[in-house]
């Protein structure tokens, strides 16, 4: 400060003799005017409001090493001192790698004194950098204590660069911090060794603090290393992860003028959901470094596929494209970005933080994507449920010229409830165009008619397939049948099942009314002769059903989330497969029947219960794993003797698809039903 000439009127303490000596040895010649005094900082002989700033650089984590009562009472004399030689307006600077104990103890005190609080992060220095954790400085600035004043001010700012933000109370200001050291940690692990667990986190915009990128890092032990292999990102749209992990958010702020190179994919595989763990913090405010990175993403709307949406394909996806670490960065839904090159501005410094060790200085890191841009998505409609709470109905664009339509539940962002691929216009016949309007579509104005041929979920293709197990040698499609349906969802299921097969009559049970509505306005479901919704919980619905109407379906599916997110199964809820239920639907279902289940269940033992229960009360049961995916179609039947080899599975599979398949009707190119019962099995 004062060879910088900031100021010269300074005045050092020391309660060391021998400091005191030494400093004014070192300092008398060159720093004339700076003067060195041996005095207790508990006891000083300065008289009041003498000094504008006082300076304190690390003797409070000194004082302070302990909650004890007498350590208590010697910081809460040595906070009266300085603030009796304090001017009002001035301002207590103190250094201190802040401890959660040691920084509690400042704010509080001085925040109860009507005193604004700061805390400044002390930006790096590189390689220079001394610590691994992070330097802070508290800036408190006295102001007379006024009863019935203001409430207290406190803020952070997390660069020396930036703004500060201003935080509700003292905890929230010190969890604020112990992010940033926790933040600091991390990165200092990663830069120095291999990361055995992918590691997440999620970076907040400044102004709203909603996730604005999440980061996944994954290293890949068995890409051999050079100098162009290291380190790579890639840009995905949207993701989430399980509520049990916790979340480490950062708050970006881009700075422009970094180095970045745009590369092409390597050969990627063509690209729900569970990461094996994930540090847990909020962080504000953050101002980067200009770093050499370059970035690449993932179009909006692809973030659940199971490359980008798992820990497995992300390893995957490591490894195909031969990077010893890749960074995966999602795009949110509730942001708004400006294309690949802002993308790139904003993130080349941040991600560079996460380099792998060994990265040579200045080296040039490619952004890698699918498809070079950022993809579209459009929020056709958002809500809030009672039950099911927020939802989004967006439109996303996928290969080619293909949109879909999806609902997403806001508390489990990375599963896609319902999707459905949405139809291109179709002009009427005979209608000519002038001239002027032949001209593509702008990529921004997708199509908004329901395509109800096409089943876009794997599970279920699987479902309509296992249909194949009923019945005797009669076509399927035009046997009356009795199907209940148990999840409504967006009505992709009963809405194929009702469209396709022409005598069934569909009963469909769905709890929450809010879906019925989004169904119905989004989706294209409607209700007629053949298909009812009964807004009802599926368990009292089916006991009601068990007591005055048995063996009446032909079939029930059960397709129902769970919103307990603690269980190791989300898909159904637990009720619905204990033993006295499933007892229940046997009952109103048909001795020939069959009893359908989408089972998402990641906990083992948990699995492992539901089988043994349902053999209990089905003797025959098939199973279909949906590859790349947790979910696993269930096929129960009542009956043993109604057992099937694979053989008998395929050629019933494909005569129903043939039934299915009629001149002048819609029918999705790619499935193919015998391919669905291939993989099942009996267990």
């Amino acid at each position: 400060m004062y060879d910088m000439g900031m100021c010269e009127d300074i005045v050092n303490i020391d309660i060391s003799d021998a400091v005191i000596r030494q400093m004014q040895e070192r300092s008398g010649s060159k720093r004339p005017k700076m003067s060195y005094l041996l005095m207790d900082m508990l006891q000083m002989d300065f008289p009041d409001a003498h000094f504008q700033v006082v300076l304190d650089k690390g003797t409070l984590d000194a004082i302070l090493t302990d909650e004890e009562e007498a350590t208590l009472a010697k910081v809460d004399k040595m906070f009266a001192e300085i603030s009796r030689v304090l001017q009002v307006g001035g301002r207590y600077l103190c250094v201190s790698l802040a401890q959660a104990h040691v920084l509690k103890k400042a704010v509080e005190y001085f925040s109860q004194e009507g005193w604004v609080v700061r805390v400044h992060q002390v930006a790096g220095s590189g390689d220079k950098q001394q610590f691994v954790l992070p330097v802070f400085v508290y800036v408190m600035t006295k102001f007379r204590k006024i009863p019935g004043s203001a409430p207290q001010i406190l803020e952070i700012c997390p660069e020396e660069q930036d703004k500060p933000m201003r935080v509700e109370s003292a905890e929230r200001l010190v969890a604020a911090v112990k992010d940033r050291q926790h933040y600091a940690l991390l990165c200092s692990q990663l830069s120095k060794t291999p990361c055995g667990e992918q590691v997440s986190l999620d970076l907040c915009d400044k102004e709203s603090r909603r996730p604005r990128y999440t980061l996944h890092v994954v290293d890949s032990p068995s890409v051999k290393p050079s100098r162009d292999n290291r380190f790579a990102i890639f840009i995905t749209s949207c993701t989430s992860l399980p509520k049990t992990r916790k979340v480490l958010s950062l708050l970006v702020a881009a700075e422009h003028g970094s180095r970045c190179a745009v590369v092409p994919p390597r050969d990627v595989l063509p690209f729900p959901e569970l990461l094996s763990w994930r540090w847990g913090w909020s962080l504000g405010d953050w101002a980067w470094p200009r770093l050499t990175a370059a970035p690449s993403v993932v179009p909006q709307g692809r973030e659940t596929e199971w490359l980008f949406g798992t820990e497995e394909g992300r390893r995957q996806l490591a490894a195909s494209a031969g990077f010893g670490r890749l960074v995966t960065v999602a795009l949110h839904r509730e942001q708004h970005y400006e294309g690949m090159a802002g993308i790139q501005a904003e993130l080349s410094g941040k991600v560079m933080e996460l380099a792998p060790p060994g990265l040579p200085a200045r080296q040039q890191v490619p952004f890698l994507s699918v498809g070079g841009d950022i993809g579209v998505r459009t929020v056709q409609h958002c809500d809030t449920s009672p039950l099911s709470g927020e939802y989004v109905v967006e439109d996303v664009k996928g290969d080619g010229t293909s949109y879909f339509r999806r609902l997403i539940f806001l508390s489990n962002r990375n599963v896609v409830q319902s999707e459905a691929r949405l139809l291109a216009p179709v002009p009427l016949t005979g209608q000519k165009k002038r001239r002027k309007d032949k001209k593509k579509a702008s990529p921004a104005e997708p199509p908004t008619a329901i395509d109800k041929s096409y089943l876009c979920c794997e599970h279920h293709k699987a479902m309509v397939a296992g249909l194949c197990l009923l019945g005797g040698p009669n076509p399927l499609p035009g046997t009356p049948l009795a199907v209940l349906v148990v999840g409504l969802g967006g009505g992709s299921l009963p809405l194929f099942i009702h469209d396709y097969f022409s005598q069934a009559r569909v009963a469909v049970v769905e709890i929450d009314p809010s879906m019925l509505e989004v169904a119905t306005r989004w989706f294209g479901f409607s209700q007629g002769d053949r298909m009812r919704v009964h807004v009802s919980d599926g368990l009292d619905y089916v006991a009601q059903l068990a007591a005055e109407a048995p063996a009446q379906y032909d079939a029930i599916m059960f397709d129902v989330d769970s919103k307990d997110l603690t269980v190791g199964m989300s898909c159904p809820p637990p009720a619905f497969v204990e033993k006295p239920f499933l007892q229940k639907v046997k009952t109103i279902l048909k001795p020939e029947g069959l009893f359908v289940l989408n089972l998402v269940c990641r906990d083992v033992r948990l699995k492992e219960s539901v089988l043994a229960t349902l053999r209990e009360v089905f003797p025959l049961l098939y199973a279909r794993r949906i590859e790349g995916e947790v979910n696993e179609i269930l096929f129960c039947q009542p009956s043993p003797e109604r057992r099937r080899d694979p053989a008998e599975l395929g050629a019933r599979a494909r005569a129903l698809e043939g039934d299915l398949r009629q001149p002048g009707r819609p029918w999705d190119s790619s499935y193919a039903l015998a391919d669905m019962v291939q993989a099942v099995k009996i267990l």
